[in-house]
Protein backbone atom coordinates (compact mmCIF):
# COMPACT_ATOMS: atom_id res chain seq x y z
CA UNK A 1 0.00 0.00 0.00
CA UNK A 2 1.49 3.43 -0.98
CA UNK A 3 1.64 6.41 0.85
CA UNK A 4 -1.56 7.77 -0.46
CA UNK A 5 -3.44 5.12 0.03
CA UNK A 6 -2.49 4.64 3.57
CA UNK A 7 -3.23 8.48 4.43
CA UNK A 8 -6.34 7.84 2.77
CA UNK A 9 -7.64 4.59 4.19
CA UNK A 10 -6.59 6.19 7.92
CA UNK A 11 -8.92 9.37 6.76
CA UNK A 12 -11.69 7.34 6.16
CA UNK A 13 -11.07 5.20 8.89
CA UNK A 14 -10.83 7.34 11.89
CA UNK A 15 -13.96 9.32 10.24
CA UNK A 16 -15.95 6.77 10.46
CA UNK A 17 -14.37 5.08 13.64
CA UNK A 18 -14.50 7.71 15.90
CA UNK A 19 -18.07 9.22 14.97
CA UNK A 20 -20.81 8.67 16.74
CA UNK A 21 -24.28 8.59 15.48
CA UNK A 22 -24.20 10.60 12.46
CA UNK A 23 -21.39 12.32 10.91
CA UNK A 24 -20.21 13.93 7.98
CA UNK A 25 -16.18 15.14 7.40
CA UNK A 26 -15.36 17.33 3.86
CA UNK A 27 -12.13 15.81 2.35
CA UNK A 28 -9.66 18.18 0.48
CA UNK A 29 -7.01 17.25 -2.30
CA UNK A 30 -3.58 19.82 -2.06
CA UNK A 31 -3.07 19.56 -6.17
CA UNK A 32 0.74 19.28 -6.38
CA UNK A 33 1.09 17.38 -3.09
CA UNK A 34 -1.79 15.23 -3.48
CA UNK A 35 -2.14 14.78 0.53
CA UNK A 36 -5.80 14.98 1.77
CA UNK A 37 -7.14 17.77 4.75
CA UNK A 38 -10.22 17.81 6.92
CA UNK A 39 -9.85 21.80 6.00
CA UNK A 40 -10.14 24.13 3.24
CA UNK A 41 -6.58 26.15 2.17
CA UNK A 42 -4.53 27.33 -0.39
CA UNK A 43 -4.05 25.10 -2.96
CA UNK A 44 -6.74 22.65 -2.09
CA UNK A 45 -9.99 21.20 -3.59
CA UNK A 46 -12.81 19.89 -2.38
CA UNK A 47 -13.27 16.30 -3.64
CA UNK A 48 -16.11 14.93 -1.37
CA UNK A 49 -17.84 14.20 1.88
CA UNK A 50 -17.43 11.53 4.45
CA UNK A 51 -20.43 10.08 6.14
CA UNK A 52 -20.93 8.17 9.15
CA UNK A 53 -24.25 5.93 9.36
CA UNK A 54 -25.77 5.26 12.73
CA UNK A 55 -26.76 2.24 12.80
CA UNK A 56 -28.20 -0.74 15.13
CA UNK A 57 -26.18 -1.51 18.21
CA UNK A 58 -25.03 -4.94 17.68
CA UNK A 59 -21.54 -5.15 17.18
CA UNK A 60 -21.53 -7.48 14.35
CA UNK A 61 -23.87 -4.96 12.39
CA UNK A 62 -21.56 -2.39 13.11
CA UNK A 63 -18.41 -3.42 11.97
CA UNK A 64 -19.52 -4.82 8.89
CA UNK A 65 -21.44 -2.01 8.28
CA UNK A 66 -18.70 0.23 8.94
CA UNK A 67 -16.64 -1.88 7.07
CA UNK A 68 -18.82 -1.55 4.17
CA UNK A 69 -19.49 2.26 3.73
CA UNK A 70 -15.37 2.54 4.59
CA UNK A 71 -14.86 0.88 1.31
CA UNK A 72 -17.07 2.87 -0.75
CA UNK A 73 -16.10 6.31 0.69
CA UNK A 74 -12.54 5.07 -0.34
CA UNK A 75 -13.43 4.73 -4.00
CA UNK A 76 -15.80 7.81 -4.54
CA UNK A 77 -12.57 9.68 -2.90
CA UNK A 78 -10.06 7.92 -5.46
CA UNK A 79 -12.53 8.60 -8.18
CA UNK A 80 -12.80 11.71 -7.70
CA UNK A 81 -9.01 12.60 -7.27
CA UNK A 82 -7.96 10.75 -10.45
CA UNK A 83 -10.29 13.41 -12.56
CA UNK A 84 -8.29 16.02 -10.98
CA UNK A 85 -5.59 14.77 -11.59
CA UNK A 86 -4.93 11.85 -14.33
CA UNK A 87 -8.00 13.19 -16.76
CA UNK A 88 -6.88 16.78 -16.34
CA UNK A 89 -7.42 18.56 -19.83
CA UNK A 90 -4.99 21.34 -18.84
CA UNK A 91 -1.67 21.49 -19.82
CA UNK A 92 1.03 24.20 -19.00
CA UNK A 93 4.43 24.86 -21.24
CA UNK A 94 6.90 27.32 -21.66
CA UNK A 95 8.37 27.47 -25.42
CA UNK A 96 12.09 28.17 -26.70
CA UNK A 97 11.44 31.80 -26.65
CA UNK A 98 10.46 31.37 -23.01
CA UNK A 99 6.94 32.41 -23.62
CA UNK A 100 4.55 30.48 -21.56
CA UNK A 101 1.27 29.22 -22.63
CA UNK A 102 -1.72 27.49 -21.20
CA UNK A 103 -3.56 25.31 -23.75
CA UNK A 104 -6.09 21.85 -23.76
CA UNK A 105 -4.44 18.19 -24.14
CA UNK A 106 -6.94 18.78 -27.40
CA UNK A 107 -5.71 21.77 -28.60
CA UNK A 108 -8.90 23.49 -28.74
CA UNK A 109 -7.95 26.00 -26.59
CA UNK A 110 -4.68 27.80 -25.34
CA UNK A 111 -3.31 31.15 -24.45
CA UNK A 112 0.10 32.48 -24.52
CA UNK A 113 2.15 35.00 -22.09
CA UNK A 114 4.61 37.13 -24.20
CA UNK A 115 6.27 40.92 -24.46
CA UNK A 116 9.92 42.21 -25.07
CA UNK A 117 11.78 45.23 -23.09
CA UNK A 118 13.49 47.70 -24.91
CA UNK A 119 16.08 49.69 -22.73
CA UNK A 120 17.99 52.44 -24.95
CA UNK A 121 20.66 54.81 -24.55
CA UNK A 122 21.90 57.62 -27.35
CA UNK A 123 24.21 59.82 -27.55
CA UNK A 124 25.44 61.99 -30.52
CA UNK A 125 28.16 64.40 -31.59
CA UNK A 126 28.81 67.67 -33.98
CA UNK A 127 25.31 68.01 -33.17
CA UNK A 128 24.63 71.84 -32.74
CA UNK A 129 22.26 73.53 -35.13
CA UNK A 130 19.55 76.29 -35.32
CA UNK A 131 16.64 76.76 -36.98
CA UNK A 132 15.65 79.71 -39.55
CA UNK A 133 14.76 81.52 -36.62
CA UNK A 134 17.72 81.10 -34.88
CA UNK A 135 16.27 78.45 -32.54
CA UNK A 136 19.24 76.52 -30.98
CA UNK A 137 18.31 72.54 -31.84
CA UNK A 138 20.39 70.01 -30.76
CA UNK A 139 19.72 65.96 -30.11
CA UNK A 140 18.62 64.73 -27.16
CA UNK A 141 21.47 62.33 -25.55
CA UNK A 142 20.34 60.06 -22.44
CA UNK A 143 18.13 56.92 -22.18
CA UNK A 144 14.88 55.39 -22.37
CA UNK A 145 12.78 52.62 -22.28
CA UNK A 146 11.97 52.64 -26.29
CA UNK A 147 9.18 49.52 -26.11
CA UNK A 148 7.89 48.20 -23.08
CA UNK A 149 5.26 45.64 -24.07
CA UNK A 150 2.70 42.90 -22.63
CA UNK A 151 1.78 40.26 -25.28
CA UNK A 152 -1.67 38.44 -24.76
CA UNK A 153 -2.29 35.69 -27.47
CA UNK A 154 -4.60 32.61 -28.02
CA UNK A 155 -6.33 30.39 -29.93
CA UNK A 156 -10.34 28.87 -29.82
CA UNK A 157 -11.77 26.34 -31.23
CA UNK A 158 -7.97 25.82 -32.99
CA UNK A 159 -9.59 27.87 -35.42
CA UNK A 160 -9.75 31.59 -33.98
CA UNK A 161 -6.58 33.19 -33.02
CA UNK A 162 -6.89 36.76 -31.08
CA UNK A 163 -3.65 38.87 -30.25
CA UNK A 164 -3.65 41.86 -28.22
CA UNK A 165 -0.43 43.70 -27.45
CA UNK A 166 0.19 46.98 -25.47
CA UNK A 167 2.80 49.27 -25.18
CA UNK A 168 3.96 51.73 -21.84
CA UNK A 169 7.06 53.01 -23.29
CA UNK A 170 6.56 57.16 -23.24
CA UNK A 171 4.91 56.62 -20.02
CA UNK A 172 1.88 56.67 -21.97
CA UNK A 173 -0.36 53.21 -22.71
CA UNK A 174 -0.92 52.63 -26.34
CA UNK A 175 -2.14 49.83 -28.14
CA UNK A 176 0.56 48.28 -31.30
CA UNK A 177 -1.52 45.14 -32.26
CA UNK A 178 -4.90 43.87 -31.69
CA UNK A 179 -6.50 41.56 -34.13
CA UNK A 180 -8.87 38.47 -34.40
CA UNK A 181 -8.01 36.10 -37.11
CA UNK A 182 -9.51 32.41 -38.75
CA UNK A 183 -7.09 30.06 -39.86
CA UNK A 184 -9.47 27.44 -40.86
CA UNK A 185 -9.09 27.50 -44.37
CA UNK A 186 -5.31 25.58 -44.65
CA UNK A 187 -2.63 27.74 -45.54
CA UNK A 188 -5.01 30.97 -45.55
CA UNK A 189 -6.04 33.43 -42.51
CA UNK A 190 -8.28 36.23 -42.86
CA UNK A 191 -6.90 38.80 -39.90
CA UNK A 192 -9.69 41.95 -38.70
CA UNK A 193 -8.33 44.89 -36.37
CA UNK A 194 -5.21 46.74 -35.74
CA UNK A 195 -2.67 45.48 -37.14
CA UNK A 196 0.71 46.46 -39.94
CA UNK A 197 -0.39 47.19 -43.52
CA UNK A 198 0.54 44.51 -46.36
CA UNK A 199 3.94 46.53 -47.31
CA UNK A 200 7.15 46.64 -47.11
CA UNK A 201 9.58 43.77 -45.40
CA UNK A 202 11.18 45.79 -43.47
CA UNK A 203 8.04 47.37 -41.94
CA UNK A 204 6.28 43.88 -41.75
CA UNK A 205 9.21 42.69 -39.92
CA UNK A 206 9.14 43.54 -35.93
CA UNK A 207 11.93 45.47 -34.41
CA UNK A 208 12.89 41.97 -32.47
CA UNK A 209 14.41 40.65 -35.52
CA UNK A 210 16.09 43.69 -37.29
CA UNK A 211 19.49 43.61 -37.63
CA UNK A 212 19.13 47.25 -36.31
CA UNK A 213 17.80 49.19 -34.07
CA UNK A 214 15.85 52.04 -35.99
CA UNK A 215 14.50 50.94 -39.56
CA UNK A 216 16.11 52.92 -42.27
CA UNK A 217 15.45 56.17 -44.03
CA UNK A 218 13.56 54.87 -46.73
CA UNK A 219 10.88 54.23 -43.78
CA UNK A 220 10.37 58.06 -43.93
CA UNK A 221 8.15 57.44 -46.75
CA UNK A 222 5.99 54.22 -45.14
CA UNK A 223 5.77 55.09 -41.62
CA UNK A 224 3.13 57.43 -41.49
CA UNK A 225 1.21 55.94 -44.48
CA UNK A 226 1.56 51.91 -44.54
CA UNK A 227 2.39 50.92 -40.90
CA UNK A 228 -0.54 49.69 -38.62
CA UNK A 229 -4.01 50.87 -38.96
CA UNK A 230 -7.45 48.66 -38.54
CA UNK A 231 -8.32 47.03 -41.22
CA UNK A 232 -9.26 43.38 -43.15
CA UNK A 233 -6.50 41.60 -44.04
CA UNK A 234 -6.08 38.05 -46.31
CA UNK A 235 -2.63 36.28 -46.16
CA UNK A 236 -1.69 32.73 -47.99
CA UNK A 237 1.73 30.90 -48.40
CA UNK A 238 2.35 28.15 -50.28
CA UNK A 239 5.48 25.60 -51.23
CA UNK A 240 4.92 25.82 -55.19
CA UNK A 241 3.30 28.20 -57.46
CA UNK A 242 2.40 27.67 -61.26
CA UNK A 243 4.38 24.18 -60.33
CA UNK A 244 7.93 26.14 -60.36
CA UNK A 245 8.25 24.78 -56.90
CA UNK A 246 8.82 28.46 -54.84
CA UNK A 247 7.80 29.59 -51.73
CA UNK A 248 5.48 32.49 -52.42
CA UNK A 249 3.60 34.54 -50.04
CA UNK A 250 0.51 36.68 -51.03
CA UNK A 251 -1.93 38.98 -48.54
CA UNK A 252 -4.22 42.07 -49.56
CA UNK A 253 -5.87 44.40 -46.99
CA UNK A 254 -8.49 47.06 -46.86
CA UNK A 255 -7.55 49.34 -44.18
CA UNK A 256 -8.60 52.66 -42.08
CA UNK A 257 -6.89 54.60 -39.97
CA UNK A 258 -5.13 53.90 -36.86
CA UNK A 259 -7.29 52.71 -33.74
CA UNK A 260 -6.60 55.98 -32.17
CA UNK A 261 -10.48 57.69 -32.39
CA UNK A 262 -10.70 61.24 -34.91
CA UNK A 263 -10.63 63.81 -33.03
CA UNK A 264 -14.34 65.72 -32.51
CA UNK A 265 -13.09 68.59 -33.15
CA UNK A 266 -11.72 68.07 -36.86
CA UNK A 267 -15.16 67.23 -38.37
CA UNK A 268 -13.70 64.70 -40.73
CA UNK A 269 -14.41 61.46 -42.46
CA UNK A 270 -11.49 58.55 -41.51
CA UNK A 271 -9.21 57.87 -44.73
CA UNK A 272 -8.81 54.50 -45.91
CA UNK A 273 -6.50 52.70 -48.05
CA UNK A 274 -5.57 49.55 -50.02
CA UNK A 275 -2.44 47.34 -49.95
CA UNK A 276 -0.97 44.23 -51.15
CA UNK A 277 2.32 42.54 -50.58
CA UNK A 278 3.75 39.16 -52.79
CA UNK A 279 7.09 37.26 -52.04
CA UNK A 280 8.61 34.53 -53.84
CA UNK A 281 11.78 32.26 -52.49
CA UNK A 282 12.92 30.08 -55.40
CA UNK A 283 15.56 28.86 -52.55
CA UNK A 284 14.29 28.88 -49.04
CA UNK A 285 16.60 26.45 -47.42
CA UNK A 286 17.56 26.42 -43.27
CA UNK A 287 21.09 28.06 -44.85
CA UNK A 288 20.66 29.41 -48.08
CA UNK A 289 17.51 31.77 -49.39
CA UNK A 290 16.43 33.76 -52.27
CA UNK A 291 14.08 36.06 -51.67
CA UNK A 292 12.34 38.57 -53.95
CA UNK A 293 9.05 40.57 -53.59
CA UNK A 294 6.90 43.52 -54.61
CA UNK A 295 4.27 45.57 -52.61
CA UNK A 296 1.66 48.38 -53.66
CA UNK A 297 -0.31 50.96 -51.57
CA UNK A 298 -3.35 53.23 -52.31
CA UNK A 299 -4.55 55.52 -49.77
CA UNK A 300 -7.33 58.26 -50.00
CA UNK A 301 -7.10 60.77 -46.86
CA UNK A 302 -10.48 61.47 -44.89
CA UNK A 303 -12.84 64.10 -45.89
CA UNK A 304 -10.64 67.21 -44.59
CA UNK A 305 -7.84 66.21 -46.96
CA UNK A 306 -5.38 64.82 -44.18
CA UNK A 307 -3.94 61.60 -43.47
CA UNK A 308 -4.49 60.82 -39.32
CA UNK A 309 -6.24 64.28 -38.87
CA UNK A 310 -3.28 66.49 -39.47
CA UNK A 311 -1.32 67.27 -42.66
CA UNK A 312 1.39 64.93 -43.58
CA UNK A 313 4.22 64.54 -42.05
CA UNK A 314 7.57 62.90 -43.57
CA UNK A 315 10.46 63.46 -41.25
CA UNK A 316 13.67 61.40 -40.43
CA UNK A 317 14.55 61.21 -36.60
CA UNK A 318 17.86 60.22 -36.10
CA UNK A 319 16.88 57.96 -32.95
CA UNK A 320 13.63 58.31 -31.51
CA UNK A 321 15.60 59.60 -28.17
CA UNK A 322 16.65 62.42 -29.88
CA UNK A 323 13.78 63.99 -31.23
CA UNK A 324 15.99 65.59 -33.98
CA UNK A 325 14.64 65.40 -37.60
CA UNK A 326 17.59 66.11 -40.01
CA UNK A 327 14.63 66.58 -42.71
CA UNK A 328 11.08 67.47 -42.61
CA UNK A 329 7.97 68.47 -44.29
CA UNK A 330 4.58 69.10 -44.14
CA UNK A 331 2.25 67.91 -46.73
CA UNK A 332 -1.74 69.27 -46.81
CA UNK A 333 -4.59 69.07 -49.10
CA UNK A 334 -4.00 65.60 -50.49
CA UNK A 335 -6.01 63.52 -52.86
CA UNK A 336 -4.63 60.11 -52.94
CA UNK A 337 -0.95 58.30 -52.11
CA UNK A 338 0.21 55.53 -54.51
CA UNK A 339 3.39 53.52 -53.12
CA UNK A 340 5.43 51.16 -54.96
CA UNK A 341 7.81 48.79 -53.78
CA UNK A 342 10.26 46.36 -54.62
CA UNK A 343 12.71 43.64 -52.20
CA UNK A 344 15.48 41.75 -52.93
CA UNK A 345 16.95 39.38 -50.18
CA UNK A 346 19.71 36.80 -50.25
CA UNK A 347 21.16 34.38 -47.10
CA UNK A 348 24.07 32.02 -47.37
CA UNK A 349 24.67 30.32 -44.75
CA UNK A 350 25.96 32.93 -41.68
CA UNK A 351 25.83 35.89 -44.92
CA UNK A 352 23.32 37.65 -45.93
CA UNK A 353 22.34 40.58 -48.16
CA UNK A 354 19.58 42.67 -49.72
CA UNK A 355 17.86 46.00 -49.94
CA UNK A 356 14.40 47.51 -50.70
CA UNK A 357 13.04 50.68 -52.88
CA UNK A 358 10.14 52.55 -52.33
CA UNK A 359 8.40 54.97 -54.73
CA UNK A 360 5.59 57.67 -53.68
CA UNK A 361 3.21 59.65 -55.63
CA UNK A 362 1.14 62.24 -53.90
CA UNK A 363 -1.76 63.90 -55.99
CA UNK A 364 -2.97 66.87 -54.17
CA UNK A 365 -6.34 68.39 -54.68
CA UNK A 366 -7.25 69.94 -57.70
CA UNK A 367 -5.90 73.42 -58.26
CA UNK A 368 -3.85 73.22 -55.31
CA UNK A 369 -0.67 72.69 -57.03
CA UNK A 370 1.62 70.43 -58.38
CA UNK A 371 2.00 66.32 -57.68
CA UNK A 372 4.72 64.96 -55.30
CA UNK A 373 7.60 62.11 -56.47
CA UNK A 374 9.59 60.94 -53.55
CA UNK A 375 11.85 57.76 -53.26
CA UNK A 376 14.05 55.66 -51.05
CA UNK A 377 16.20 53.28 -50.76
CA UNK A 378 18.62 51.03 -48.51
CA UNK A 379 20.92 48.11 -48.74
CA UNK A 380 22.18 46.21 -46.24
CA UNK A 381 24.72 43.19 -45.21
CA UNK A 382 25.19 41.25 -42.64
CA UNK A 383 27.16 38.50 -41.10
CA UNK A 384 26.89 36.16 -38.23
CA UNK A 385 30.51 35.65 -36.58
CA UNK A 386 29.87 32.98 -34.77
CA UNK A 387 28.45 30.92 -37.94
CA UNK A 388 24.60 30.70 -37.16
CA UNK A 389 21.91 31.67 -40.28
CA UNK A 390 19.75 34.23 -39.97
CA UNK A 391 16.26 32.52 -39.96
CA UNK A 392 13.43 32.52 -42.57
CA UNK A 393 9.82 31.90 -42.65
CA UNK A 394 7.00 33.22 -45.13
CA UNK A 395 8.73 36.13 -46.47
CA UNK A 396 10.31 37.68 -43.85
CA UNK A 397 13.72 37.10 -42.07
CA UNK A 398 13.66 36.98 -38.00
CA UNK A 399 17.15 36.69 -35.18
CA UNK A 400 19.53 34.43 -35.26
CA UNK A 401 19.15 31.49 -32.92
CA UNK A 402 22.49 30.78 -31.05
CA UNK A 403 23.31 27.44 -31.38
CA UNK A 404 25.21 27.76 -28.16
CA UNK A 405 23.79 29.96 -25.57
CA UNK A 406 26.19 31.87 -23.27
CA UNK A 407 27.32 30.15 -20.25
CA UNK A 408 30.83 30.96 -17.90
CA UNK A 409 30.48 27.48 -17.20
CA UNK A 410 29.62 25.48 -20.02
CA UNK A 411 31.65 27.98 -22.29
CA UNK A 412 29.04 29.48 -24.53
CA UNK A 413 29.42 32.07 -26.52
CA UNK A 414 26.29 32.78 -27.52
CA UNK A 415 25.86 33.95 -31.45
CA UNK A 416 27.88 37.63 -32.76
CA UNK A 417 26.76 39.60 -35.64
CA UNK A 418 28.14 42.27 -37.58
CA UNK A 419 25.91 44.31 -40.07
CA UNK A 420 26.33 47.77 -42.32
CA UNK A 421 23.70 49.42 -44.09
CA UNK A 422 23.48 52.22 -46.71
CA UNK A 423 20.04 53.98 -47.19
CA UNK A 424 19.11 56.95 -48.96
CA UNK A 425 15.91 58.98 -48.81
CA UNK A 426 14.45 61.88 -51.30
CA UNK A 427 11.76 64.63 -50.77
CA UNK A 428 12.93 66.81 -53.29
CA UNK A 429 10.83 67.51 -56.81
CA UNK A 430 11.63 69.77 -58.88
CA UNK A 431 10.99 73.32 -56.83
CA UNK A 432 9.56 71.76 -53.75
CA UNK A 433 12.11 71.07 -51.35
CA UNK A 434 11.47 68.31 -48.38
CA UNK A 435 15.01 67.61 -48.38
CA UNK A 436 17.20 64.60 -49.23
CA UNK A 437 19.54 62.29 -47.02
CA UNK A 438 22.49 59.52 -47.36
CA UNK A 439 23.70 57.50 -43.91
CA UNK A 440 25.25 54.65 -43.30
CA UNK A 441 24.62 52.48 -40.02
CA UNK A 442 27.00 49.46 -38.26
CA UNK A 443 26.17 47.43 -35.83
CA UNK A 444 26.99 44.72 -33.70
CA UNK A 445 24.75 42.53 -31.64
CA UNK A 446 25.44 39.81 -29.32
CA UNK A 447 22.86 37.04 -28.85
CA UNK A 448 23.66 35.38 -25.03
CA UNK A 449 20.18 33.23 -25.86
CA UNK A 450 17.06 33.03 -27.91
CA UNK A 451 15.44 35.96 -25.46
CA UNK A 452 18.46 38.34 -25.11
CA UNK A 453 20.11 40.57 -27.52
CA UNK A 454 22.53 43.51 -26.80
CA UNK A 455 22.84 45.97 -29.70
CA UNK A 456 25.23 48.54 -30.50
CA UNK A 457 25.00 51.14 -33.74
CA UNK A 458 26.73 53.99 -35.54
CA UNK A 459 25.24 55.94 -37.27
CA UNK A 460 26.69 58.62 -39.84
CA UNK A 461 25.30 60.99 -41.87
CA UNK A 462 27.28 60.92 -45.42
CA UNK A 463 25.00 63.42 -47.09
CA UNK A 464 22.21 65.96 -47.02
CA UNK A 465 20.25 68.72 -48.63
CA UNK A 466 17.71 71.01 -47.91
CA UNK A 467 17.82 70.49 -44.47
CA UNK A 468 15.75 72.91 -42.30
CA UNK A 469 18.79 72.97 -39.73
CA UNK A 470 22.00 75.42 -40.22
CA UNK A 471 24.96 74.15 -38.08
CA UNK A 472 26.33 75.99 -35.89
CA UNK A 473 30.06 77.57 -35.64
CA UNK A 474 31.00 76.73 -39.03
CA UNK A 475 30.28 73.28 -38.70
CA UNK A 476 28.47 70.98 -41.30
CA UNK A 477 25.37 68.96 -40.75
CA UNK A 478 26.89 65.56 -42.55
CA UNK A 479 29.17 65.83 -40.12
CA UNK A 480 26.76 64.47 -37.59
CA UNK A 481 27.43 61.21 -35.50
CA UNK A 482 25.14 59.06 -33.29
CA UNK A 483 25.98 56.53 -31.35
CA UNK A 484 23.12 54.05 -29.75
CA UNK A 485 23.06 51.31 -27.67
CA UNK A 486 20.24 48.61 -26.62
CA UNK A 487 19.58 46.16 -24.12
CA UNK A 488 16.43 43.74 -25.67
CA UNK A 489 14.72 40.52 -24.10
CA UNK A 490 11.87 39.42 -26.23
CA UNK A 491 10.08 36.10 -25.33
Amino acid sequence: MNYFKFVTLSIVFLSIVLSSGAFALDIYVDTKTKQLFSEPGVGREFVGTVKGVEVPATENNQEVNADDDQESKITEIKASNEALTTDSNIQIKQGKDGAFSIETADGNFNFKLGGRINVDASFSDHDHFTDAAGNNIEANDGTEIRRGRLKFEGTFYKDWFFKSEVDFADNNVAVTDMFIQYHGLGSARIRAGQQKQAFSRELQESANDLLFMERSAMNVLNQRTVNRAVGINVFSHGKSIFGLGQNWTGQAGIYGDTIVANNRNTFADEGWGVSSRVTFAPIAAPDKVIHIGVAGNYRKPNDAGEVIDEPLILAYETTHMSNLDLISTRIADIHNIKMLGIEGHGLKGPFSIGGEYTNSWIDLKDGTGPSFNFNGWYAEAAWTLTGESRVYTNGLFHRVIPDKAFSLAKGGLGAWELAMRYAEVDLNDGTFKGGELGNLTVGLNWYPNQIVRIMANYDKVLRIKDSPLIPKDGGRIDDLNTFMFRTQLAF
